[in-house]
């Protein structure tokens, strides 16, 4: 279940410096509002920013985006930066913000995106709810609007109805191509070769549950 109504949440993002207030206006720009000018990568769904801040960490050349649509889970991801930063960990190519995924076309350019993360996305098991999920073929299409020629999605999750609905999605799309999968990442040695886990991710497989991951371009 996700964090909500944390007193004060709304308020600590709009005063962080983390968080790009008003991102629709940074459209074509986004190149600008970091200290460098660098490919762009973005997670969509980024709970509490974890595997967004080790990646910038690892990866200085790439920026970053987290989106999170929820503001009690968006403050959670900024006390763990401040705390971080306050340790002498500094990230300048990382910003987020907190937008309805729904929206991110007009909030990106076309071609303006180099890489989409989708980490253990929300299922919405429920068929009527089917185009909510970020795998779903109305989401490929917005992804479609902004990411780069040879841009790539990249998905993980531990639900297998999600991961067969996604595949089945991409599968069946006359855009999007299946260029690698594997339904138990962590003993798939080629998958899983410079792998980040999320700490959901760290917590499913801790259980026994297999990690599924598809990677998927135009």
């Amino acid at each position: 279940m996700r964090l909500r109504n944390i007193p004060g949440a709304q308020d600590a993002i709009l005063e962080s410096p983390y968080v790009v207030q008003e991102p629709q206006t940074k459209k074509g720009h986004w190149g600008e509002v970091f200290v460098k000018k660098q490919p762009l990568h973005i997670e969509v769904g980024m709970g509490k920013g974890r595997f967004l801040m080790d990646l910038a960490r690892l990866h200085p050349d790439i920026n970053y985006i987290g989106i999170e649509m929820y503001d009690s889970v968006l403050l959670r991801a900024l006390q763990k930066r401040e705390e971080l930063e306050e340790n002498g960990e500094v990230y300048s190519n990382l910003f987020f913000m907190r937008v309805d995924a729904r929206l991110l076309p007009e909030i990106f350019e076309k071609g303006e995106v180099d890489k989409i993360y989708l980490n253990f996305s929300d299922p919405w098991p429920k068929d009527r709810h089917a185009r909510r999920r970020l795998t779903s073929s109305e989401f490929l299409a917005r992804y479609d609007l902004f990411l780069a020629p040879d841009g790539r999605i990249e998905f993980k999750t531990d639900n297998q109805d999600l991961f067969t609905f996604s595949l089945e999605e991409i599968e069946s799309s006359d855009k999007w191509h299946l260029d690698a999968s594997t339904r138990d990442l962590h003993h798939d040695a080629a998958m899983n070769e410079g792998n980040i886990m999320t700490e959901y991710e760290e917590k499913f497989s801790a259980v026994g549950n297999p990690i599924c991951k598809l990677i998927a371009s135009r």
